[in-house]
């Protein structure tokens, strides 16, 4: 293995390029958010599916810095096709070209001899490096100093001890980076370990480091999160635990954003009577106004939904709790043929199935992997959530069941365990045919429980809303504005006996998108869908939220946009009267939304990380398919079932 070449002096006319990275559970990117704030922006590694995160900041004499966020790693010995990326931007031969002027390594204070390993290999690589040592406030309080000059001295490069969550250390670690960039990189102890004695040897230096360096005091052996530990990861209350705070999460997701949802949809209903008022009557002010207002804005009300969805997911995260949830749920993983580490992924695709594929990287095992990759798309992700939202606030009622919980929030919490107990049978059943093999044991970090930063915490939020907002202001745009244009064209002809509501109905069977909706109406009638919903379906193939946005548009089209889409799916009747809408066909209708998988995004991912290729398309295939049939047969039996009992 080659290292590159050493970085050339820095111009003015571009800024300090400096690449972070460090250890899963560090404190990695809370410090990144730290020094970049709001100033991201989120892409791909080019040919590649793996997120890519860059920020930047700004000295005050004028100094500019670019960061780019590095998959965590725990060895530059290439294991998994996150640590190949890491290597390959260290190595300068990333395909973008984004060559590094410095390495930022971020070290665990509290476990500084296991991060050790990495920081050095990271060291050998010839370019300049600072290693921030990371959550120093968690090491002294469980009793660990560390002689910082006397480990500055050991290791040759900067240490600048930080507190991310608290922003403490920052400035002196932002000068570090200009100081490293001007100095020789630092001198190569090893070789990147090719071979067992390399290793030995790198570990017997760490040892003889740590024991120079680093002095504990006795530790308690009932310390605040052994307490914590004690509840969180009992095999009755750990599980009851996990499940109440899944309820208190999504109950919150309607109780907390109905005040923000109503000012949004008050806010887009205003600017869009605004609009209408200002341009002259025709197809114009019908594109704006019933197309985009009536499409996107029906959409856009879900953003405090999301954004307290993600909240809750970072919360969970940074305070170390998701670890434990993996823990937890390690044995039931194992019993369905799946590796404790698969949970991680999933727990990921409760906000969206493409992180969450790619999650699946730090699994080891091919078939483990492969298994995951198919089940994942099954956690009901955010993109989700407008629908849920949709329907469940129309047409179930917020019967009270227990403090703290209502008919609503329960119904949405059941729709996300049924999700993730498919998920689970299903993998079992790959398991166990297409994908069988042995399980090999789980050994995982739990890291100290540690308050969430505020900031790390709001920039986590902010750039999951982000991805929602360019969804809206792209995809569900373009297809609001197809759909009007469908819904529109060609013109039924004017009947002057017709009330306004029976031209509007006119209009839509009469034009592209009811003949359409007309021809696949016999598809999806033995759900019990008209043909209205049966275009939503099939539009939502795109990305499951634009099945909000079809609904709007369609139901936008003849000039009602004071209506909330509530309002008129509850009155919507058909030909002889009766409602096309009532609660088991939304029940039925979110069971198939549970299943479905209606994401080219997914579809996209799950070719490249099963393979690519042939073989990956054959995979992203038997997904799709099983999918879609579990989600048709599982909507037709809620229909069935819930008649048979009574219910309409």
């Amino acid at each position: 293995m080659n290292a590159p070449a050493a970085p050339a002096r820095l111009g003015h006319d571009r800024p300090l390029r400096v690449a972070i990275i460090g250890n899963p559970n560090t404190g990695k990117t809370t410090l990144f958010n730290a020094l970049t704030g709001l100033r991201q922006r989120v892409g791909n590694f080019a040919g590649v599916t793996v997120e890519r995160v860059e920020g930047a900041f700004t000295l005050g004499d004028g100094r500019r810095v670019t960061i780019l966020d590095l998959p965590g790693s725990y060895s530059l010995t290439v294991g998994s096709p996150d640590e190949q990326i890491a290597l390959e931007v260290l190595l300068k031969r990333d395909a973008s070209h984004w060559d590094p002027d410095v390495v930022l390594v971020v070290v665990d204070a509290v476990h500084l001899d296991r991060n050790l390993f990495f920081a050095s290999q990271v060291c050998e690589l010839g370019l300049p490096v600072v290693i921030a040592l990371n959550q120093i406030d968690v090491a002294k309080s469980q009793g660990i100093t560390i002689d910082i000059p006397e480990l500055i001295h050991e290791l040759g490069v900067p240490v600048i001890p930080t507190v991310a969550s608290r922003g403490e250390g920052l400035a002196p670690l932002r000068n570090a980076l200009f100081t490293a960039a001007a100095l020789p990189a630092p001198t190569s102890r090893f070789a990147i370990d090719a071979s067992a004695e390399t290793s030995l040897a790198r570990h017997k230096w760490i040892g003889e480091v740590v024991e120079r360096t680093v002095t504990r005091r006795a530790r308690s052996l009932d310390t605040p999160s052994d307490r914590v530990d004690a509840i969180a990861l009992h095999r009755v209350g750990g599980p009851l635990l996990f499940l109440v705070i899944m309820a208190l999460v999504f109950q919150a997701v309607f109780s907390w954003a109905a005040p923000l949802q109503d000012a949004i949809e008050s806010l887009v209903l205003a600017i869009g009577h605004r609009v209408g008022e200002v341009l002259p009557e025709g197809d114009l002010r019908s594109l704006v106004v019933d197309g985009v207002f009536a499409g996107v804005g029906s959409v856009l009300v879900f953003l405090p939904q999301i954004a307290i969805l993600f909240g809750f997911i970072g919360l969970l995260e940074q305070s170390g709790y998701m670890a434990r949830a993996a823990f937890l749920m390690d044995g039931l993983m194992r019993r369905v043929g799946l590796h404790g580490k698969s949970f991680i992924p999933m727990l990921s695709g409760y906000a969206c199935a493409v992180p969450g594929i790619m999650a699946t990287r730090t699994i080891e095992d091919p078939k483990d992997r492969l298994a995951t990759i198919l089940v994942v798309p099954l956690m009901s992700c955010s993109a989700r959530l407008p629908v849920y939202t949709l329907l469940i606030g129309t047409f179930i009622p917020a019967l009270p069941l227990i403090p703290g919980l209502d008919l609503q929030g329960a119904t949405m919490l059941l729709m996300y365990l049924l999700g993730t107990v498919t998920a689970l049978a299903i993998a079992a059943l790959f398991r166990k045919t297409l994908l069988r093999g042995p399980v090999r044991p789980m050994i995982l970090e739990l890291p100290p429980y540690r308050w969430p930063a505020p900031q790390s915490l709001l920039v986590s939020v902010w750039q999951r809303c982000q991805v929602f907002l360019r969804r809206a202001g792209t995809v569900i745009l373009s297809l609001s504005i197809v759909l009007w244009a469908l819904a529109t064209y060609p013109r039924a002809p004017a009947d002057a006996t017709r009330t306004a509501e029976q031209q509007q109905e006119a209009q839509l069977v009469h034009s592209a998108l009811g003949r359409f909706g007309k021809a696949i109406e016999p598809a999806v009638a033995p759900l019990g869908y008209d043909w209205k919903i049966g275009v939503s379906i099939v539009a939502s193939f795109a990305a499951r939220e634009v099945f909000v946005s079809t609904m709007g548009t369609i139901y936008g089209v003849g000039g009602e946009d004071d209506a909330a889409l509530a309002d008129r799916l509850r009155t919507e009747t058909d030909s002889s009267g009766a409602p096309v809408y009532t609660p088991l066909i939304a029940v039925g209708l979110m069971v198939f939304y549970v299943y479905a998988l209606m994401c080219m995004s997914t579809i996209a991912v799950t070719v490249r990380e099963a393979g690519g290729g042939r073989i990956g398309w054959r995979w992203a295939t038997i997904q799709f398919v099983y999918m879609l049939a579990l989600a048709y047969a599982a909507a037709w039996l809620v229909l069935v079932i819930g008649r048979a009992l009574g219910f309409s």
